[in-house]
């Protein structure tokens, strides 16, 4: 159980055994990574002061290591650039399983006769990718209309999706399952319409079975599927006519505001569905890529897409205390809100903006913030004295 916790924390920290060692030996503690190796293959045990000082290295609890190893997920489907180094993709890897590993068990434990509502569709060419897009559209009846919130679409039909905050500009998404449970992976990192196809791109992966000799097209095929299911082929022609010789920015944009999708996926969503010829398509892409847009494209879509669930659950799990807090924080301090902070952190004005309203606005915050007072029966409540009122 050690060495396998051991081994999450390291790859958590994106550090090798011999990283880790050097960390260790600056703190006092000599180690070679082949002994590092040993702990972590459970042909050795290592020492409390070796624990704690592993703990206090790769920024975890020290109950990290006594607690039961992960459960095991198979991760396919990893899309990133070539430059992503291999321990940042296990970082990735890692921090996608600690977080994973709970929300299962968070879910499983609150929603005990919950099933994952994502079919298997078997897709080998683009004709069968449109059609696995528009079946699970009518599966998940989500009817004939732009997709509002993808991600809670999916987490309400027990998808598990893990939102990573990727700092280095190559890493995609990833795609996953454990058991029964199709997991999914997305750089929150980006913006609402990125995530929106990435996340499509992910479930693509996890509803399409392709043949071995397809396999070599998946990802084209995870692609077709993605914009097939944020617009399918019906809503484009509706929008874009059938035949098109140019398209104009300003109706992709509004596009992109009302479907969720970016302007350069419109593009060549009307490609694929030869709207546009590749001439068109060519010149379009140029304007895209001359203007920098496929780095930062004008026009925002405004729909929320934050994976909300695993916190919810963690919440709910710990004040009903069917869960202990330990566990929780174990895989991140940020699913459990402290009550002190969210009050602090409510729409309520600071005392310098109490002083620049005029005086019927500051009696109307100033007697809703004394019943807010009363209501949560603070022991304290020293902002303001006697004497400013």
């Amino acid at each position: 159980m050690i060495g396998a916790r051991l081994k999450q924390a390291r790859l958590l920290a994106g550090m090798t055994q011999r990283e880790l060692a050097s960390a260790l030996g600056e703190n006092g503690l000599k180690i070679t990574a082949a002994a590092i190796s040993e702990y972590e293959r459970q042909q050795r045990n290592p020492s409390a002061e070796f624990l704690l000082l592993a703990s206090e290295t790769l920024d975890v609890p020290s109950t990290y290591f006594l607690h039961e190893p992960s459960k095991e997920i198979d991760w396919f489907a990893f899309r990133c650039r070539k430059r992503l180094s291999k321990g940042e993709r296990n970082r990735i890897k890692a921090y996608a399983t600690d977080r994973a590993a709970l929300h299962i068990e968070l879910r499983e434990l609150l929603y005990p006769n919950s099933t994952p509502d994502l079919p298997r569709l078997p897709v080998n060419t683009l004709t069968d990718a449109e059609s696995a897009a528009e079946h699970l559209r009518q599966h998940w009846d989500v009817g004939d209309r732009p997709l509002d919130n993808l991600v809670q679409i999916a987490e309400d039909r027990d998808v598990v999706v893990i939102d990573w905050h990727d700092e280095t500009g190559l890493f995609d998404g990833l795609s996953g399952r454990c058991d029964r449970h199709p997991i999914a992976v997305i750089n929150t990192n980006v913006p609402s319409d990125r995530k929106r196809l990435s996340l499509a791109h992910e479930i693509g992966h996890l509803v399409m079975k392709v043949d071995e000799q397809c396999k070599e097209k998946e990802e084209h095929l995870a692609y077709r599927f993605a914009a097939a299911l944020l617009v399918p082929a019906a809503h484009a022609f509706r929008e874009l006519k059938i035949k098109r010789k140019n398209l104009s920015w300003g109706e992709l944009e509004s596009l992109k505001r009302k479907y969720g999708m970016s302007m350069s996926a419109w593009v060549r969503r009307a490609r694929d569905l030869e709207i546009v010829n590749h001439s068109t398509y060519a010149s379009m892409n140029r304007f895209i890529k001359s203007n920098y847009w496929h780095r930062n494209e004008p026009g925002n879509y405004l729909g929320d897409e934050e994976p909300l669930l695993l916190r919810q659950m963690a919440q709910h799990a710990v004040s009903e205390g069917f869960i202990n807090v330990d566990r929780v924080s174990l895989v991140s301090d940020d699913l459990l809100l402290d009550e002190d902070e969210l009050i602090r952190s409510s729409e309520y004005p600071s005392a310098s903006e109490l002083l620049e309203m005029d005086d019927e606005e500051r009696e109307d915050w100033m007697s809703k913030m004394f019943q807010l007072a009363e209501d949560m029966e603070f022991e304290e409540f020293e902002a303001f004295g006697e004497e400013d009122f």
